[in-house]
C-alpha cells in the first residue's frame, strides 16, 4: 500500500509540474505577441508620420498673368500626371511643341501662344519664352505643330527640375504684333500678355478668354 500511495502521488506532483510548465510556456508566447502589435502600431504612426511631413510635388508656380479673366479648360496629352513628356524637350527629346487642345471660344478671331520657363530668377519679372505664337485659327495642334522659330523645347541642367506653363489666349481682334523675346529672359513679360487686351486699332476688351497648364521637367 505504501508503494501505491507514493507512486500516487509522484504521479500527482508530475501532472502539477507538467501543468505549470504548460501555463509558464504561453506567457512568454502571450508577452511576444503583444509586443509585435505594438511594434506595428508603432511602425504605422511612423509610417504616417513621414507621409505627413513628404512635401507634396510642386507642378504649377502659382503665378497667374493673366488672373481676373474668363477662363476655358487647355488639355495636352503630353502633361501626365504634372510631367511634360521627353519628346517636348530640346535636350533629350526631339524638341517638338506639345499637342495642345481646347473648346472653342465664341468671337474669338485668333489664338496667341505663350510658354514661360517659370523658374528663372524671379518669377514675376524675368520670365524665359519657350514658345510664342500668334494667328492661330484652330482649337486642336497637333505635338510638333509649331516650327523652330516660334518653339524652343526645356532645357535645364541636369537633375535640375524647371516648371514649364502655356498660356493660351482668345482674342477679339488681332493685335499690333506679339510682344516678347523669343528664347530669352522678359522683364517685362506680365505687361506684355496683359497687353494683348488692346488691340492693333488701340481698343481694349479684346482678351476673350485663355487657358492655362503647367507642368515640370527635369533636365
Amino acid at each position: 500500500m505504501k508503494k501505491i500511495k507514493i507512486s500516487a502521488l509522484v504521479l500527482c506532483a508530475s501532472m502539477l509540474v507538467g501543468i505549470t510548465g504548460c501555463q509558464a510556456t504561453d506567457k512568454p508566447n502571450e508577452a511576444s505577441f503583444s509586443q509585435a502589435e505594438v511594434e506595428a502600431e508603432t511602425s504605422a504612426e511612423d509610417t504616417t508620420a513621414v507621409a505627413e511631413e513628404t512635401e507634396p510635388v510642386v507642378t504649377d508656380s502659382g503665378v497667374d498673368f493673366l488672373e481676373g479673366y474668363e477662363k476655358f479648360e487647355l488639355t495636352s496629352t503630353d502633361l501626365v500626371n504634372g510631367v511634360w513628356a521627353d519628346i517636348i524637350s530640346n535636350a533629350r527629346g526631339n524638341n517638338s511643341s506639345p499637342e495642345l487642345s481646347w473648346e472653342p471660344v465664341e468671337g474669338a478671331s485668333e489664338y496667341i501662344i505663350y510658354m514661360v520657363d517659370m523658374n528663372s530668377p524671379d518669377l514675376i519679372t524675368c520670365t524665359f519664352l519657350h514658345w510664342k505664337s500668334c494667328g492661330i485659327t484652330v482649337t486642336e495642334l497637333p505635338e510638333g505643330w509649331a516650327p523652330e522659330t516660334d518653339y524652343f523645347g526645356p532645357s535645364p541642367e541636369s537633375g535640375v527640375t524647371h516648371i514649364y506653363e502655356i498660356y493660351v489666349v482668345a482674342l477679339k481682334e488681332p493685335v499690333e504684333r506679339l510682344k516678347g523675346g523669343f528664347r530669352t529672359i522678359n522683364p517685362n513679360f506680365a505687361t506684355f500678355i496683359q497687353g494683348l487686351d488692346t488691340d492693333s486699332k488701340g481698343n481694349t476688351g479684346n482678351i476673350l478668354a485663355y487657358g492655362k497648364i503647367s507642368g515640370t521637367f527635369t533636365g
